[in-house]
């Protein structure tokens, strides 16, 4: 590892391989940090707090109650399909104490993306918020789920606060669809009944599954990442290790997690790892209101605030968002797409400290690579390999490729998934167990990575390559435009050409004068050939922009149901 180019960059707290082999697995690590730190206070939302003791205690009860009232056996999965509630925790730990596999699922998905994961999952439970179960009435019936928990938003912020949350969001913001599942439990009476009962311990291999990540399926059908215990627990040893010389040695540290929980970034980092360094971590519920968030940042002395580009760039458009005190941020990292530098010069100017890139995938528990928070980061790039992590550009005909040049980026380490589950996994990976991103990029001079864009979003003009990244990266940066996405469009002439959408900043911005920016920054078949304004744009549930869906929008295919 030492002759790597890039090994001397990181701190020297980081820059050696790690022990990986902390825990057995993900029960003993979610155990010991309970222990170690019962008294603080683990979580908050919504003003309530739980503390490691509370939710070792919680989480202990919902695992009787899956494993001894319900009989649900080690190896089964269950599917946790909410925002960032204080139920999250308590299921994820309670289910995983338990022996159970962990399906997370977006509670945004249609009826149809539902059933797609509950039966190639093959689920026997769920619990859900009461807001998504008139989607789950309607495919109940074609899977193979028979335990239905169903919890509200306000069920564990205690009695007056949370009658007053469920009454707002049933009457008042009409958010609970009706429906008619009368075989379910309330997530309330599962604690109540496991609080009587008396928890087995099961027996789990470091190589049993802990967690099936389902892909976002932006590029094709959803499949599920096979993430191991020894996985996460791998994943958790280098991300501590990486975290460790930004982190407050005296305690105190905060992170803001906005992210839902989910999403395997919010997951095993903003989870997992902040769990195991004891760390306070205040949910975020509902981060696309800005200015509920904004309001939620001013209560906080946070340490650490991680999140996408386009959520960074909705809070520095927010007014109030300069009067948040920054005093103890040490940094805030960004992944799930590319940073954009007029985003993180922007951030850095109002807040004082770095917004840094960090890259992973489902299928990597997530992080591969991450930029130091010490101001040695690299703007534009991916930043360094994390401890014990092998990173590499590759050809398509799986040779290694010489630093500098253009291919897909492929990775090798103790974090990368074993396979899809229930799938042909053949291309996957090359020879040599290197796991293949799907993402075009390259090595710099300095050893920090680059990623040039997805293989599937690249477009072809007249012959030339174009990386919509490069394109989406310089309109970002006029200060009259908010947000921008480009695609490619057939042209009878060159075979494809851009066309980008924009969300304004200024309404008085033209056609014209964003053209004339584009013909000063880019060469000429890189300048986009059609200009659509929108109010808006797709996003996933992270708020990543979907330029699938643009490319259907704009082809004239119907969004599928």
């Amino acid at each position: 590892m030492k002759d790597f180019p890039w090994f001397k960059r990181y701190p020297k707290e980081v820059a050696h391989e790690i022990q990986l082999n902390e825990y057995p697995s993900l029960v003993e690590l979610l155990e010991d940090s309970c222990k170690k730190y019962k008294d603080q206070v683990a979580y908050e939302n919504m003003g309530v707090r739980l503390t490691y003791e509370q939710l070792y205690e919680l989480s202990g009860h919902f695992a009787a109650y899956l494993q001894k009232d319900l009989g649900l056996k080690k190896g089964e999965r269950i599917a946790i399909q909410m925002p960032n509630l204080l139920q999250f925790p308590v299921a994820f730990m309670g289910s995983i104490r338990a022996g159970l596999i962990v399906v997370n699922t977006n509670p945004l998905y249609t009826a149809r993306e539902m059933e797609h994961q509950f039966k190639d999952a093959d689920i026997s439970a769920i619990v859900i918020v009461a807001n998504f179960c008139h989607n789950l009435e309607k495919v109940l019936a074609n899977t193979s789920i028979k335990h239905i928990i169903i919890t509200t938003l306000g069920e564990m912020l205690g009695p007056l606060k949370g009658t007053i949350v469920n009454f707002v969001v049933k009457r008042i913001k009409k958010m609970v669809p009706p429906y008619h599942i009368p075989q379910a439990h309330s997530f309330k009476d599962a604690l109540k009944r496991g609080s009587s009962l008396e928890l087995t311990k099961p027996q789990i291999s470091s190589d049993d599954i802990a967690v099936l990540q389902y892909t976002g399926g932006t590029t094709g059908i959803s499949k599920g990442a096979q993430l191991s215990h020894s996985n996460i627990v791998c994943h958790n040893s280098m991300t501590k290790q990486w975290f460790k010389p930004y982190m407050n040695t005296n305690g105190g540290n905060v992170i803001v997690t906005a992210i839902p929980l989910y999403h395997i970034f919010a997951l095993t980092v903003n989870g997992v790892l902040m769990f195991n360094t004891g760390v306070k971590n205040i949910l975020i519920t509902n981060a696309r209101d800005i200015k509920g968030f904004v309001k939620e940042l001013k209560k906080h002395k946070f340490t650490i605030l991680t999140g996408v580009n386009t959520l960074f760039n909705g809070l520095l458009n927010n007014p109030d968002f300069k009067d948040v005190d920054f005093s103890a941020l040490h940094g805030a990292v960004g992944g799930g797409m590319a940073v954009q530098d007029a985003v993180a010069d922007n951030w850095l100017r109002v807040t004082g400290k770095p917004l840094v890139e960090g890259y992973g995938l489902s299928e990597t528990s997530p992080t591969l690579c991450c930029n130091p928070l010490d101001g040695t980061h690299k703007k534009g790039t991916i930043g360094l390999p994390m401890p014990n992590t092998e990173v590499a550009i590759f050809d398509d005909h799986g040779r290694q490729l010489p630093q500098g040049e253009v291919g897909e980026i492929c990775a090798r380490g103790p974090q990368v998934m074993s396979g899809y589950w229930k799938k042909d996994n053949e291309g996957v990976f090359f020879p040599g167990g290197w796991f293949r991103t799907g993402d075009i990029g390259l090595m710099d001079p300095d050893g920090f990575f680059k990623i040039v864009d997805r293989k599937k979003d690249m477009i072809k003009v007249s012959g030339f390559n174009v990386y919509p990244n490069e394109v989406e990266n310089v309109i970002a940066s006029f200060p009259k435009v908010k947000e921008v996405a480009a695609i490619g469009v057939p042209d009878a002439k060159s075979g494809e050409v851009i066309k980008i959408f924009v969300v304004k900043k200024d309404p008085n911005l033209t056609e014209q004068e964003l053209k004339k920016y584009c013909h000063e920054n880019l060469t000429n078949y890189k300048v986009p050939k059609h200009i659509e304004f929108r109010t808006d744009l797709p996003k996933s549930n992270v708020g990543k922009i979907l330029r699938r869906l643009l490319k259907e929008e704009d082809a004239g295919v119907e969004p599928a149901k």
